[in-house]
Parts: C-alpha cells; structure tokens; sequence
C-alpha cells in the first residue's frame, strides 16, 4: 500500500481541497443538505392543504363558468407545486408566501375597490338587469281572483339548512299533491306521499319536510320564493298556507320597458343609470348594477347636499387627525422629558403608571370614557360639579372625542420619546450648555430636531391612523350630533365613519359612493404622507 505523503511543509489533504486551494465538487456534493424528516412532513403537510384549498374553491368557480378565474387558480397551484418541490430557487421560496397574501389581502381588494368606484353599485343596483325585471315582476304578484288556498309544507331535496327549497302542496278541490320548484308544478304519485287531516303533506319520497324552526329561519327566502304557473305563479301566505297569484307588471321587450297592467304605466330602461324611468321622472327602485364614470366622483363637488357638509367633514377629520397626533406626542414628549432628568426619582414607578392606558383594551376604554361623559351620571360631571352635555353639542362632543384621543395615544408617543431621547449623545447638551444656551434653547435647538428626525416616520403613521380611526368615533359618539336638517353626516364624524354610514346605514347602502370617497381618502392620506417623508429626508441631511 502506498501511504499519503507526509513530510516537512506538507498539510493533510481533505476530500475536494488540493494544495493549491479549494477544488471543483461534484454536483451531488453541491446539492442542499438532505431535508428532515420533520421538514419533510411540514412541507407535505403544507402543500397538501394549499392542494385542498383549491380543489375547493375550483367547484364555484367552474359553477360560475369563470374560466379565467379557475385558470388562474390552476397555474397558482402549478407554480407552488413546483417551487416547493424542487431544491431550486430558494429565495423564491420566502418571497413567494409573501407576495402571495400581499396581492389577496392588499392588492387585490384595493382594485375591486377602485373597480366598484366607477359603478351605480347599491341597495337596488347590485345584480344584472335579468335579475332586475325578475325582482320587479316577483314585487307585483298579487292574487288571482278566486284562486285556490293551498296546504303548503316547506321541503328541499337535501339539507333543509341550505338546499333550494320546494313548496308541496295539495290541490283543496282535487286533493292532488304537487310538488312545486323555480320550475313549475309537477304531480307526486299519491303512494310516495302521507297527507294528514286537511290536505298537509307530513312526508314525500326524495323530499324532506321542514319543521317551523327550520322554515322560519328560511323565513324570507320563503316569502321571495315563488312557483311559475300558466296564470301566475304561487306564492306562500306564511309558513302553511300558498296561494297563486300574477305579475302586474311585467317586462316588455319590444320597448325595453315595464308596463303596469293596471294602470297602464311605463317605465323604460335607462342605461346610463341602471333603472326604469317613467315619463314623469319616477324610477322603480329595483335596478342593476352599471358602470357610471366619474359620476360619484364628481357628485362630491357638484351636489350641493353633500359637498357642503363633506367639506365640513374634511376639515373636522384634519382637525381631529391633527389634534390626536400632536396632542399626544406633545404630552408623551413631556413626560419622557420629566423622567428622563437626572435628578428625577422613582421613575420605573412613574413609567409603569404612565403606560397603564396602552396596556388596556382600547375598545373597552372607548366605551367606559362614552359613558363617562353621560350628562346625567357620567363621572366627568359628576366629579366636577358640571351640568354639561358633552356627547350632545357639536363643539363638546368633538373636545371630548379629542380628550379620549389624548388619554389612550399618549402612553404610545410617551416610550418611542423615551427611546429616542437615550439616543441623542449627552455631550450634545453640555457642549451647548458651556456655549451659554438655556434649558430652552438646548431643547428648542437640539434635542427636538434630533427627536423629530427619529420619530417623524411614526408621526405620519400615527397621523394616518388617526385620519381612518374608525374606533374613535364609532365607540363614542357614532358621529353624533346629527343636524336636524341632515341625519347623515354628524358633527364628530369623520370620513371614514360617513364613508361606513354610506355603505351600511339605514338610509340604503351606496357602495360605489361609498369606494370612490375611500379612494379619496387613501390619496389625500398618501399624498401627505409622502410630502412629510420628502421633508424628513431633507430634515435628516440637514443633520447629517
């Protein structure tokens, strides 16, 4: 055998290093190090579930015949199938996750936003014009003249939670059972079904019967449910009776209108707003859904009833997004200031005390400071001997709100100026403290330019939560005071709260309005937001 060379100089040789430095290696000695078994699982596990959600959500897609959709759906799952599958790509493998949600939970929702801006989307402009004339047509069924009273019993085919739903019922005059669907009447053999005393169907081969708590929670679907038949169609008088009835208006196609049968009115399509108009201006109020341009945008400068109040709304939400902001990072400032004085004492105690109100649930202490400003047994008037109503004068209501703002967001303000303060170099106060600047001056020129440049970046955060905080307002005055003249718009209402009122309120929802004033909303606070970043970046040079 021949033994390795050894001698004076010489260095044991390792696998793929030479004497001259590191070899070429094999691929195989390349490749990652083999996976765990641990890793292994958790990677099946993963892509298996990633697998099973889009064999789910495939089913209403295909339903749907939204061939895009199911392809797009496809090629995601492909893509993932490849990439985790393989060794390759491995910064992918981190980014794609990511990336991923970002599109599903950012993007994707930020463009059916902006898509639903240029729409008429509305209570009565939600679905196509089909649906429309049918909705229209179903809302004017009354009851045929000496038409029958049916025994009704609610059934569907399956899951009596979520199935469609059947109507079966017995004919008073001929005692024939029918079993009635979206497509009409059809005869039941009289051995599949049972009948009791009075012509009530209890059971029927293929069907299952609902009882009345399972009915009554379908209660409205029931109501809109209806069965075509040469003469009308029939339609449920509560849970056991039906009755059958007819359209007395109806679609003419002829002059793309609805024409009332009895009174002989009409109502003809117009396009550009998605509803039916008659000659006198009168519009049904089903309609569907269309695209209107810039008209929501432009009904915020042109309609006097709403850009009056949406400017008072705009500069309130300024006012309080301002206030907030700075009221709290003022006092937060000041407090850290105090405790952060060498000769003061106890400060751990005093930190703790100071940060009570962000260890709490904000929600619950929006709701406790509401009933504490109550003008009857609020403590606010209470402890003060004060006969105030707080949550009832515009101008109260909104320091009120300001006041809440201040107690919960300045414990936040109160540790990032701590932190920040620890960072400013000592030597910076006591050099200007020999050049013969005061406490003033030192703080003036040196210590708050150095706390603005490392807090800005939270500064225009903060401001722009503070312009979009729901919460605020929401759990306290719910925008109220209203105007008696206006009960949509209150007096601490913010655009985001007036944007939620528009979209959900009682006065009918305006979606497409309500998505063209959060666009709004989302440039005016980017646009700030990216002028105070040029300024901080400027501030920065200036220090650096």
């Amino acid at each position: 055998m021949n033994a390795p060379l050894t001698g004076p100089g010489s260095a044991p040789q390792t696998p793929g290093r030479g004497p001259e430095g590191p070899q070429p290696t094999s691929r195989a000695a390349r490749s990652d190090a083999p996976v765990t078994v641990t890793g292994l699982v958790v990677k099946v596990v993963l892509l298996g579930l990633a697998a099973a959600i889009a064999v789910w959500g495939a089913f209403p897609l295909i339903e749907a015949e939204a061939w895009g959709g199911l392809a797009l759906l496809v090629a995601t799952t492909a893509g993932l199938g490849y990439l985790y599958l393989t060794r390759r790509h491995i910064p992918m493998k981190y980014l794609v996750p990511g990336t991923l949600f970002l599109i599903a939970f950012q993007v994707l929702p930020v463009l059916i936003t902006a898509a639903t801006a240029f729409t008429n989307f509305s209570d009565g402009h939600r679905g196509t014009k089909d649906e429309a004339i049918t909705a229209i047509q179903t809302a004017s069924v009354v009851r045929v003249a000496d038409s029958a009273d049916y025994t009704l019993s609610v059934a569907t085919k399956g899951d009596p939670g979520s199935d469609p739903l059947v109507f079966l019922i017995t004919d008073p005059t001929t005692g024939t059972a029918y079993a009635g669907d979206s497509d009409g009447l059809s005869p039941l053999d009289p051995a599949d079904v049972t009948v009791a005393t009075g012509g009530k169907i209890t059971a029927a081969d293929g069907y299952t019967i609902l009882n009345f708590g399972q009915a009554g929670a379908r209660s409205q679907e029931v109501t809109d449910f209806v069965v075509p038949t040469e003469a009308g169609a029939i339609r449920a008088a509560g849970l056991t009776r039906a009755y059958e009835g007819r359209a007395v208006r109806a679609y003419d196609q002829a002059c793309d209108c609805v024409r009332d049968a009895e009174t002989g009115k009409v109502w003809t399509a117009d396009e550009a707003t998605g509803s039916f108009v008659a000659d006198d201006g009168e519009t049904l109020a089903q309609g569907w859904k269309v695209g209107v341009g810039l008209a929501n945008f432009t009904r915020v400068l042109s309609d006097p009833n709403v850009s009056g109040p949406f400017l008072s709304t705009l500069i309130w939400n300024f006012a309080f997004a301002i206030g907030s902001t700075g009221g709290t990072f003022l006092l937060g400032m000041f407090c850290a200031l105090a405790l952060h004085h060498p000769r003061m004492r106890g400060t751990n105690l005093y930190r703790i005390l100071l940060i009570l109100p962000y260890a709490m649930p904000s929600f619950a202490m929006l709701l406790i400071w509401r009933d504490m400003f109550n003008t009857d047994f609020g403590l606010i008037n209470n402890l003060f001997g004060l006969d105030v109503n707080w949550l009832g004068e515009p101008w109260s209501a909104r320091l009120a709100v300001i006041m809440i703002q201040l107690w919960l967001g300045y414990p936040y303000m109160f540790l990032v100026a701590t932190g920040a303060l620890q960072s400013i170099p000592k030597e910076l106060g006591e050099a200007s403290a020999v050049d013969g600047a005061n406490p003033w001056q030192r703080f003036r020129k040196i210590t708050l330019p150095l706390l603005l440049i490392s807090l800005s970046p939270l500064l225009i955060s903060s401001f722009a939560f503070n312009f979009n905080n729901f919460n605020a307002i929401w759990l306290t005055t719910e925008g109220a005071p209203f105007p008696v003249d206006n009960p949509t718009v209150g007096a601490t209402d913010l655009l985001i709260t007036y944007t939620y009122r528009l979209a959900f309120g009682g006065q009918g929802a305006q979606f497409g309005y309500a998505a063209a004033i959060s666009i709004f909303i989302f440039a005016l606070v980017a646009t700030i937001s990216a002028i105070s970043f040029r300024r901080t970046r400027a501030q920065e040079e200036v220090w650096s």
